[in-house]
């Protein structure tokens, strides 16, 4: 149930076998409304990104909640972790997040959280798919639940945002480019970094429902890198477009990612005495990072991609640091999801601790190129056992040596396998890579 993706035709996904459409999403926001009940009598708090099917659905939403008996709080436009946080902080029994992240606009999703802010348990989940084959009853009329907007949410957020760093934390001398994808954190994120201080630039800012993500934003990075260069700007941060995650530009135009800003935080960290024992990463986080972390006598530890199998790692090790190479980065000391506006803001805070810019704070990594290609296959699950695949990774496995990596890993959203290398070689790793894509490809035929 957790990010399932639709388009607005009830055509492109599904959830569980039915098809996503406005009457579906009435029925899912009323069996969530049941189960949300039996967790405690607070509001169920909906926030939602920039696209234009989001004021749709939060409708049908909010009329399932209230059949329900379930009492609502609009938060209107707000990114994922501030939907999380604003949940936690009002005490309701749950939220829910209307976002398709990084999708195009005419791709919509709905997320579940819990009443502490956390992603919903897999056992909540199943109870809610349950209940959607249940008949559609309505609550007698003295018990249907009551509405109400929260018209401050946006400002607490950004107070929240600011509390995250210490009072004394200014960014001031520094010129910052924000892009905000036209995405959630369009009016938050400018406001957070110039009350710290800073000289703000922004793009990204002018949703209009049709264009979140749409060359804007952490997957498209380079208008951002331009106008860093252009500006004679310190750095530049993109976010996505429900504001979850984020990456870096540097002075001179270079685009840093999660893993790199994963290092900054437990590098500060460690520069200043704070407890930073591990970070948990991904299958996808590169091996420079693992290997500089190392260096400085911090752990590491690869979870499963995605932030659900990250939290569990972080939580087994007792670390409070982990993400993902997309920038999606949990800092959980301070919030209980990925946080793009609290993330960049870490990262600030800790370049100050080790008094570098963003450039001299990298100056001891060494990312190992790395290459993946998307391989079609709807048999993906024949990759396990498959001979001719086993070969083939075992080879380049020969060839790369003890400074490399292969991995395959099949999509869990698209039919394809995701063929990756990793080396000290890029020549090397970008030929293996082919080599072993068109093994895949074949096999999987």
């Amino acid at each position: 149930m957790t990010r399932k993706y639709f388009g607005t035709d009830g055509i492109r996904g599904l959830v569980g076998q039915h098809p996503v459409t406005p009457e579906f999403v009435l029925k899912l926001g009323w069996a969530a409304g049941k189960i949300f009940a039996q967790q405690g009598k607070g509001k169920v708090f909906i926030g939602k990104d920039t696209r234009i099917s989001g004021y749709m659905f939060e409708s049908a939403l909010e009329a399932g909640l209230v059949a329900a008996g379930v009492d609502v709080a609009l938060l209107g436009p707000m990114p994922t972790p501030a939907v999380a946080y604003l949940t936690r902080t009002f005490q309701g029994s749950g939220g829910i997040v209307i976002s398709a992240s990084h999708n195009a606009f005419y791709d919509n999703g709905i997320k579940f959280f819990s009443g502490q802010g956390t992603k919903f348990p897999d056992e909540l989940e199943l109870q809610i798919e349950a209940m959607i084959d249940e008949p559609f009853v309505c609550v007698e009329s003295a018990q249907l639940g009551k509405v109400v907007r929260i018209d401050d949410a946006p400002g607490r957020y950004i107070e929240f945002c600011k509390s995250t760093v210490r009072s004394d934390f200014s960014l001031e001398g520094l010129k910052i480019v924000l892009d905000c994808a036209h995405g959630a954190t369009y009016h938050l994120a400018p406001n957070v970094f110039s009350e710290l201080g800073a000289e703000v630039i922004v793009i990204g800012d002018k949703p209009d429902g049709l264009n979140i993500n749409k060359d804007v934003g952490s997957t498209y990075p380079e208008n951002l890198r331009k106008l860093v260069i252009a500006e004679s700007a310190d750095m530049g941060i993109a976010f996505d477009g429900d504001g979850d995650r984020l990456l870096f530009v540097d002075g001179s135009g270079r685009i840093v990612g999660g893993d790199e800003l994963l290092y900054i935080i437990a590098a500060g960290k460690k520069a200043a005495g704070k407890v930073c024992d591990g970070v948990v990463g991904t299958l996808m986080s590169n091996l420079g990072f693992e290997q500089a972390l190392a260096r400085l006598g911090i752990g590491f530890s690869r979870a499963n991609v995605g932030d659900r199998y990250v939290i569990a790692e972080m939580q087994a090790k007792g670390w409070g640091l982990g993400g993902e190479s997309s920038g999606h980065i949990i800092c959980a000391d301070v919030t209980t999801t990925g946080d793009g506006i609290i993330a960049a803001l870490k990262v600030l805070q800790n370049c100050k601790r080790l008094d570098k810019s963003l450039a001299q704070a990298l100056a001891d990594v060494h990312m190992f190129p790395q290459k993946m290609i998307n391989v079609k296959a709807s048999n993906r699950q024949a990759l396990a056992g498959n001979k001719a695949i086993e070969e083939g990774v075992a080879k380049a496995e020969q060839r790369l040596g003890s400074a490399g990596r292969v991995l395959l890993r099949p999509s869990g959203t698209e039919p394809v396998v995701r063929v990756m290398i990793e080396g000290e070689d890029e020549a090397l790793v970008n030929e293996l890579v082919a080599e072993l894509a068109t093994i895949v490809e074949v096999a999987l035929a």
